[in-house]
């Protein structure tokens, strides 16, 4: 199983692009054997510190296999709405790892 943390960083004014293309990206990661298990708008009274830009979304999303992942990332449908997250992000930060016991 792999997990990916993406930090999410909105441009301004983008915020309901960003939501239309979650709306398709979402439902995508079940075909492919995934699963948004949390999804984060933090704010400023839950950062305790920080020392980067405090993002718009945090998610943390987990994969059977790094092909299902990649196959995520290459589905077509998906690929018709990829102008709304070029549009409507500014950057982000993607982080994958593997639970440590």
């Amino acid at each position: 199983m792999i997990h990916i943390t993406q930090l999410i960083y909105i441009k301004d004014g983008k915020e309901e692009v960003f939501h239309e293309f979650e709306e398709i990206a979402i439902p995508t990661i079940l075909k492919y054997n995934g699963r948004l298990t949390l999804r984060v708008r933090p704010n400023k009274t839950s950062i305790i510190e920080n020392n980067i830009e405090v993002p718009y979304e945090i998610h943390l999303v987990e994969f059977d296999t790094q092909e299902d992942f990649d196959n995520f990332k290459l589905d077509e449908e998906r690929k018709k709405f990829l102008h709304l997250k070029e549009e409507s992000i500014e950057s982000a930060i993607m982080i994958q790892g593997t639970i440590l016991k």
